[in-house]
């Protein structure tokens, strides 16, 4: 995870490398191929960018950009 300012916003996202490897659990899950471990860690990372979407929501629309 990382922070990210934009203007007077802080808000959160992933790193590359979360990114990167969320793109590679998909593609695998796509192609029928994810491990139960590797299903596991699609949750996580699902979950995680759930929370951070909500976050960064809340705190956007304490600032009414959104």
């Amino acid at each position: 995870m990382r922070i990210h300012q934009i203007n007077h916003l802080t808000l959160f996202e992933f790193i590359d490398e979360l990114g990167d490897r969320l793109q590679t659990l998909l593609n695998k899950k796509k192609a029928d191929t994810l491990t139960s471990t590797e299903n596991l860690e699609l949750e996580a990372i699902g979950e995680l960018d759930e929370i951070f979407s909500y976050v960064n929501a809340v705190i956007a629309s304490k600032f009414d950009v959104l």
